[in-house]
């Protein structure tokens, strides 16, 4: 079901505001038009930053960060239907999965206004040493400061709420760009932060040109925290600029499974399918290369390109990315791949990319070695275990990786040696919750976790205090 196009302004200081300039928002579906929303630059920026900084001069008790958090949750629940509409609208999604998307986003408010609750420091044992006896030590949790948050267009709400959520559980405030192409369920969820009774400034939102904006995020000294998601050329290159702030990236993966001889192969392949092309392998956890045990290896071929040469294809985010996979998948088969199903673009309305499925690619290929973003997943025969876990881990990734197999001693071995943030056994490759950490090492970010408990460490500091304490004063 779409939504009807209608103008969007931003949130700045707690006002909707028009800047005169529009920017639009067209279907990935369909290509028509669903949204004109108002374009911000430097300036707006800048008025955005010094509205988080007049807020945070009135610090909200945890109390109430606790209890807006809840009122947001119950929000989006209440206006599931809408949420759910705006995200088919902008990103292109099945209702399905942009209803699934904004009942996650519910979790992230929920367990964010939990640990809302609950940040606090740690009592320190100071006589562990001697110098220490006498005192009393203990640590505060404080609020980082402004966050700058960027987000990506894949998932336009639960994305943007990973972010908002912890950040604001912390006590910061935000300056959040969404994705130009998918900017409208932002907008939304800044109004039902609104609706909850957000104080101004805690909450600014900006659509426009990333380098615009991006620019006054990384240079006003009073932003103290960048939190982005998206490509790795432009994750790297903001933290080099940042320098002097935290930065935490969560970037891309060419996200590997291992199949192994003795796996369920139906199973396998069903689960694999959905977690390849669901979204059009629009996600960074998206399965891009499956190793497959050469005992099974045809049978799993066989099943997994039935499987997705039954699938309703679903749209790509725009012309230019579908024209971006279609190039690569010109050079791996000039390169000497095989295209097992799919390969093509096809004739309908919006921008759309037969499920395909790949063999024979070199394992220094670009669709081995980059993320191709897209419904599209590459077979590769192995052999041992050791073998296998080499080949996953000759990335310069490492965010996701899952493995199928009956043994737990097989599974275990590889999760052990496996270089990635995350491992997922027996269950395709989507592994992350809303209450647990999500994140990557090497060029799949920066191994912070943002989620969960774990955002305690990333949206605030550690204050350390040290009392003498004098018993004659006692």
């Amino acid at each position: 079901m779409a939504v009807a196009a209608r103008e969007r302004p931003l949130l700045v200081a707690g006002d909707w505001v028009e800047t005169g300039e529009w920017q639009e928002v067209r279907s990935p579906y369909s290509g028509e038009l669903v949204g004109r929303i108002a374009k911000a630059g430097a300036d707006l920026a800048r008025r955005a930053v010094d509205a988080a900084d007049q807020a945070m001069r009135e610090p909200l008790p945890a109390h109430r960060r606790a209890e807006i958090l809840d009122r947001v949750a119950h929000l989006l629940a209440e206006r599931e239907d809408e949420v759910a509409e705006t995200i088919c609208a902008e990103a292109g999604k099945p209702m399905k999965a942009a209803r699934i998307e904004a009942q996650r986003a519910v979790s992230t408010y929920t367990v964010s206004a939990a640990v809302a609750r609950t940040l606090a420091g740690e009592m320190i044992p100071m006589d562990a040493s001697a110098a220490g006896a006498g005192k009393l030590g203990f640590t505060m949790r404080l609020p980082i400061g402004i966050v700058g948050a960027i987000s990506p267009f894949n998932f336009p709400l639960n994305l943007v709420a990973h972010k908002i959520a912890p950040a604001l559980a912390a006590g910061c405030a935000v300056v959040l760009k969404p994705a130009s192409q998918t900017p409208m369920s932002a907008l939304l969820l800044a109004e039902l932060e609104h609706e909850a009774g957000l104080p101004a400034g805690w909450l600014n939102v900006l659509v426009g040109k990333a380098s615009e904006i991006g620019d006054v995020l990384v240079e006003d000294e009073r932003v103290r925290m960048i939190t982005f998601t998206g490509s790795s050329g432009v994750g790297w290159d903001l933290r080099a600029r940042a320098a002097q702030k935290k930065v935490t990236l969560e970037l891309g993966n060419s996200t590997p499974v291992l199949v192994e001889a003795d796996a369920d192969v139906e199973d396998a392949a069903a689960r694999l399918a959905q977690h390849a092309f669901s979204f059009a392998g629009q996600s960074c956890i998206s399965v891009q290369r499956i190793l497959v045990h050469e005992d099974v290896y045809d049978a799993f071929r066989d099943r997994l390109a039935e499987v997705a040469a039954a699938l309703e294809p679903q749209p790509v985010i725009s012309g230019e990315s579908l024209d971006r996979m279609l190039a690569s998948l010109d050079e791996t088969r000039a390169a000497g791949a095989t295209v097992v199903v799919g390969g093509s673009r096809l004739e309908r309305p919006g921008w759309h990319l037969a499920a395909t499925v790949v063999e024979g690619v070199a394992p220094d290929a670009p669709i081995s070695r980059t993320e191709l973003f897209g419904p599209v997943t590459a077979l590769y025969p192995a052999f041992g275990l050791d073998e296998a876990i080499a080949l996953v881990n000759d990335s310069p990734y490492g965010l996701t990786a899952a493995i199928h197999t009956a043994s737990i001693h097989r599974a275990l071995h590889f999760a052990e040696r496996v270089q990635a943030g995350v491992v997922v056994v027996n269950a395709g490759t989507h592994g992350s919750e809303p209450h647990m950490g999500f994140g990557g090492v090497k060029d799949s970010g920066t191994g912070w976790r943002e989620a969960g408990i774990e955002s305690l460490d990333v949206y605030s500091d550690l204050k350390v205090v040290n009392l003498v304490v004098d018993p004659a004063k006692a």
